[in-house]
C-alpha cells in the first residue's frame, strides 16, 4: 500500500491505518506538497516512531506509483486533492491499483460533499457504525463511488492513562468555535480552572504553532489570542502528539475534537462545552447523548465526566469484529482488474474546478515564499476549496 497525505490530520491517520494493516503488508506513506503541507514538527508529531515519510510534488508521487506498483493506494487527502489525484495525478497506473480514501476523524452528519469528492475511489473507510450507516444511504441516493467500510480510528489507544494525573488538557479545534469573543471566554474559562487549581497543569494543546499550516485555516490562533488578551492567568501553550498529554491528564476538554475519543479510550474525564451550541456547524452534533456535554462554568470548576457506555457503543467504540474495511480491502485487491468506481465528477461541467484543484497539488515551494500577497491568494483559494 501507497499511503498520499496532504495534511497534519490526514498524515496522522494515515500512518496509524497503515500500523493497522494485517502483519506482511509492505507500505510506503509520502506527503504531496500543497500549500497545506505539514512542517517538519507537524509531520515528526504525527508519525510516530516511523521514518519522517518524503514531501514530493505531485508528479514525484506519480513516478514514485509506476515504480513501486502499489497494489492499493490510500489517498488520505482534503476532498478536492482526492478528487484530482485519483481522476489526473495518478489515472492510468497499469495494473491498476485499488484507490481508499476516508476522512480522519468525526464525520457526523456525513455530508454529500465529502462523498462526491471520494466518489472515484473503490473504497471509503468510515469509522462508526453510525457514519456507515449515514454514508452508505448517501451513496445510494447518490451513486458513485465504491464500498463503505468499517474501521476502527486507529489511534483510540486501549488503556489508561498515568493514576494521579496532574494535567487539564484543552484540544483546540481550528474552525470552531468560530468568533474571536468566543475563543476569549474559553480562554478566560481556563485560566479560572488555573487559578482555583494550582495543583493542576492547565495545557492549550495546539493542532499547531503559529506560523505553521494546518487542514482547515485558524482565523483567531489561541495562543496569540491570548498574548494579544494580555490577561493575567497561567495557562501553557503545546504542541506535540496528543496522546502524550493525555497520558498525564486528569481531566480533558474541547469543543469539538476527535481527541475526545482518545481521551475516552484511555479513560481520563472528560468534557465537551456546548455554550456555542451542539449542532452540525460545530461539529459537535455526535455527541449528543455522550453524558459529556457541558458549560465553561463546568469547565472553570473543573467538572469532567465519563462518556455513557451505550453511546460508546454506537460512535466509534464498536467491537473489532464488526471492522470489514481490511477484508473488503483484500476483495477489492484480488478482484482486480474490476470495474472502477465511478466519480461523480466526471464530466465537462466539473473539469474547470478540477484544473483549478490540480494547481493546488502543484504549487511550487516558491509560491509559499513570495511574500505576504501571494500567501494572501493561497490562502483565499484554499478557503474557496475546503
Amino acid at each position: 500500500m501507497l499511503a498520499v497525505a496532504d495534511s497534519d490530520s490526514y498524515l496522522k491517520w494515515a500512518a496509524c491505518l497503515l500500523d493497522d494493516l494485517p502483519a506482511g503488508c509492505a507500505t510506503d506513506l509520502v506527503v504531496v506538497r500543497t500549500p497545506i503541507a505539514p512542517s517538519p514538527e507537524q509531520i515528526a508529531a504525527a508519525v510516530g516512531g516511523r521514518a519522517a515519510p518524503p514531501v514530493l510534488s505531485a508528479r514525484s508521487v506519480r513516478r514514485l506509483a509506476e515504480r513501486v506498483r502499489p497494489d492499493v493506494i490510500l489517498v488520505a487527502c482534503t476532498g478536492p486533492v482526492v478528487d484530482v489525484l485519483v481522476a489526473e495525478v495518478l489515472d492510468g497506473l497499469r495494473p491498476r491499483p485499488v484507490f481508499a480514501s476516508g476522512l480522519p476523524g468525526i464525520s457526523v452528519p456525513a455530508t454529500e460533499k465529502a462523498w462526491i469528492f471520494r466518489s472515484g475511489c473503490d473504497l471509503f473507510v468510515v469509522h462508526s457504525e453510525r457514519e456507515a450507516a449515514e454514508f452508505r444511504e448517501i451513496a445510494g441516493r447518490l451513486g458513485g463511488g465504491g464500498a463503505v467500510g468499517l474501521a476502527r480510528l486507529p489511534f483510540l489507544r486501549a488503556g489508561t492513562a498515568v493514576a494521579g494525573g496532574d494535567r487539564v488538557v484543552f484540544a483546540t479545534q481550528a474552525k470552531v468555535p468560530r468568533e474571536r469573543e468566543q475563543r476569549e471566554r474559553v480562554l478566560r474559562a481556563l485560566a479560572g480552572l488555573a487559578a482555583r487549581r494550582p495543583d493542576l497543569d492547565v495545557v492549550v494543546k495546539l493542532r499547531a504553532l503559529e506560523d505553521e499550516r494546518q487542514t482547515h485555516n485558524e482565523r483567531h490562533h489561541y495562543q496569540r489570542l491570548w498574548r494579544e488578551m494580555g490577561e493575567p492567568g497561567r495557562l501553557r501553550f503545546a504542541a506535540g502528539p496528543m496522546h502524550e498529554h493525555l497520558a498525564r491528564a486528569a481531566g480533558f476538554v474541547t469543543v469539538s475534537s476527535t481527541a475526545a475519543l482518545e481521551a475516552i479510550a484511555l479513560g481520563v474525564p472528560s468534557l465537551v462545552l456546548a455554550d456555542f451550541g451542539v449542532n452540525a456547524e460545530m461539529i459537535n452534533l455526535v455527541f449528543e447523548g455522550s453524558g459529556l456535554l457541558g458549560t465553561l462554568d463546568d469547565l472553570a470548576a473543573g467538572d469532567f465526566r465519563a462518556a455513557s457506555p451505550a453511546w460508546c457503543a454506537a460512535n466509534y467504540f464498536h467491537p473489532a469484529e464488526r471492522a470489514d474495511w481490511a477484508t473488503l480491502l483484500a476483495g477489492l485487491v484480488a478482484a482486480r482488474p474490476g470495474r472502477p468506481a465511478t466519480s461523480l465528477l466526471d464530466g465537462p461541467e466539473h473539469a474547470a474546478a478540477r484544473r483549478r484543484a490540480r494547481l493546488r497539488v502543484e504549487v511550487h515551494p516558491s509560491m509559499l515564499r513570495a511574500g505576504y500577497r501571494a500567501r494572501r491568494r493561497v490562502r483565499r483559494y484554499l478557503r474557496a476549496l475546503t
